[in-house]
């Protein structure tokens, strides 16, 4: 049975990564539609994590089938990568973060619910061995 959190269990088992998705429903759509407000939530994220952005945060708007319509995004890290897609149609966020570096999960969580307005988060985690 594993104790401690996930950082630290990472740390003593020697994994390649943590690999975190959050699936925040009923978010806000007014932030989810919004670039600008989706690049400062990467900014805001990263600095929270203590991971450092490489180049600029890629912020586009598509989707042909309005089930899939909405802003994608991907920040690359020095670390890996963090990457979400927006559903409008839901108002939902599909978050995803991977990093050799430690991180917590659940500060992600609390943080991106808190931000985009979400209503509740499901939260998966997996150790990258």
């Amino acid at each position: 049975m594993r104790t401690g959190t996930i950082a630290e269990q990472a740390i003593t088992e020697n994994a390649w990564g943590i690999s975190s998705s959050f699936d925040i429903y009923h978010c806000n759509p007014e932030t989810i539609r919004n670039a600008d407000k989706i690049r400062q939530f990467v900014r805001e994220l990263c600095d929270l994590i203590e991971m450092k952005r490489f180049q600029d945060t890629v912020v586009v708007n598509f989707g042909e089938d309005e089930r899939v319509a909405g802003f994608s995004m991907i920040q690359l890290i020095e670390t890996s990568l963090i990457s979400a897609h927006f559903a409008n149609l839901t108002n939902t966020t599909y978050l995803d973060v991977f990093s050799c570096k430690p991180y917590d999960p659940k500060a992600v969580e609390t943080f991106s619910t808190g931000y985009f307005g979400g209503a509740h988060c499901i939260t998966h985690v997996n150790l990258r061995l």
